[in-house]
């Protein structure tokens, strides 16, 4: 290894050393900067250009040394070369020497300047993080330009005023994000922006409370964010992707999501898609899960709760499976109940199935403060056709436990709508009302009765008033 305290560095806290590191970057022969314990002060980015620099990682002992980067900017960025694929076949022998998995572990990066940044990976091939801990910066974790192949694991991104991992402008396949606390970063978890993505699996990590609410920047409270945000909006696709076994949470924040996924114009939804969200457990935002213009998403197996606005809401998304989610809130709170509620607007080719889905006792807010919420049912379908709803438990929805506005082709099979209160409070079971054509209720209990308009052909209901 080449010790950077052989190259000058103090790492005193005090002294500028940026000059030593980058001596030790440009003259250390074995390709790894150790940092002993000590606090390194830099003053401007330093950068590994990998088709120049012999280093390729950067080791900070166990985590005893921290970087502090008092200049604007990323404290480390890497440049790298490959122009092709993860298939060996495309690879440039030289590439391939020279670039191949640099990997910064076990060191501590903290901002001293309101413009700093963490790390910055330009066309990099394989980048691999392990044990890094970045706080106080502006934007922790940014990939851009043409990456592939990267590993992003058991890190801590803690308070930074921007994101915690951004992928920016990038075309990247083949990502793992695994094992690591993203939190208390203003304007997300992990966000992707303008980006051509495949490959993306995001397991086993705890991201939360990534809003503005750790910041004395009231003028921030209403611009979204999410803990997980994908956009699309602006251009790129992202698709191919999991999330899995995470803790998604937070505090409340106007326009909030746990998870926001945002597709094209209504002609491309698919631009984002093909992801599966599975055994999470997702609670405390404005909107947990809000889909736009997505298509071909897998959503079952999480636990959803403490939605201010809805649990899940969908606009004009397509080919979306929702099954075998609990929906429900938080009973220790007891007294302090949020509401809960599914949303689906100008959706089409979509089935929920094996939901239970259980409102508070009040059928409204009773946290103090919070604004109260609007809506028709516990779960709601407004303008959508070609839906299958089976298998799914509906309770305590007010003032209606399903409502649907202008559905067609809409067909909803054993299901169980009920209002098990001492004083019941949904007026109807399923209340329909509107437009449509080919649509039906078959097998499904009511305890509150069904008002549907004629359209609607009913057959073998167990129906109570």
């Amino acid at each position: 290894m080449t010790n950077v305290r052989d190259f000058g560095a103090m790492g005193d806290g005090l002294t500028d050393d940026t000059g030593a590191i980058e001596h030790a970057l440009r003259d250390g022969g074995d390709g790894v900067l150790e940092f002993p314990r000590g606090e390194y002060r830099i003053t401007r980015t330093i950068s590994f250009d990998l088709a120049k620099t012999k280093a390729l990682a950067i080791h900070g002992s166990g985590g005893t040394a921290r970087v502090l980067m008092h200049g604007a900017g990323p404290a480390f960025e890497f440049l790298g070369h490959h122009g092709g694929s993860a298939d060996p076949l495309s690879f440039k022998p030289e590439v391939w020497v020279r670039e191949r998995m640099p990997t910064v572990s076990q060191i501590e990066i903290e901002g001293k300047h309101p413009e700093a940044d963490g790390l910055r990976f330009i066309g990099v091939m394989e980048p691999t993080l392990t044990g890094v801990l970045i706080r106080r910066v502006r934007n922790a974790i940014h990939l851009t330009e043409r990456c592939r192949n990267v590993l992003i694991s058991h890190c801590h991104l803690y308070h930074n005023t921007g994101i915690g991992i951004w992928m920016d402008r990038i075309n990247l396949h083949q990502t793992n994000i695994i094992g690591n606390h993203i939190s208390y970063c203003r304007l997300g978890g992990i966000r992707i922006e303008n980006s051509e993505i495949r490959n993306l699996q995001i397991t086993g990590n705890d991201i939360e409370y990534n809003n503005y609410r750790a910041f004395n920047m009231p003028e921030a409270a209403d611009v979204p964010t999410a803990e997980i945000y994908i956009d699309c909006s602006k251009g790129g696709t992202v698709r191919e992707g999991t999330i899995s076994s995470n803790t998604i949470q937070a505090t409340y924040s106007p326009n909030g999501a746990n998870i926001r996924i945002i597709g094209g114009a209504s002609e491309h939804s698919h631009l984002a898609g093909m992801w599966c969200i599975s055994g999470n457990l997702i609670g405390s935002q404005e909107t947990n899960v809000h889909l736009t213009l997505t298509r071909g998403i897998t959503f079952e197996g999480n636990y959803v709760y403490s939605g201010h606005h809805r649990n899940l809401v969908c606009d004009n998304c397509q080919n979306i499976v929702i099954g075998a989610n609990c929906f429900g809130h938080n009973p220790d709170y007891k007294e302090k109940e949020l509401c809960t509620g599914i949303r689906l607007v100008d959706c089409k080719n979509c089935t929920l199935t094996g939901l239970q889905i259980q409102d508070a006792q009040a059928g409204e807010h009773t946290v103090a403060g919070v604004v109260p919420i609007k809506r028709q049912g516990l779960v709601e379908l407004v303008r959508c056709r070609q839906m299958t709803l089976t298998g799914i438990q509906i309770l305590e929805g007010s003032p209606f436990g399903l409502y649907l506005e202008d559905c067609s082709e809409t067909m909803l099979t054993g299901c169980s709508i009920l209002d098990t209160r001492e004083n019941k409070q949904t007026q109807a079971s399923v209340k329909w009302t509107g437009a449509g054509k080919a649509n039906a209720i078959a097998h499904c209990r009511a305890n509150c009765g069904l008002q549907v308009p004629e359209h609607v052909k009913l057959s073998d209901n167990l129906v109570e008033e």
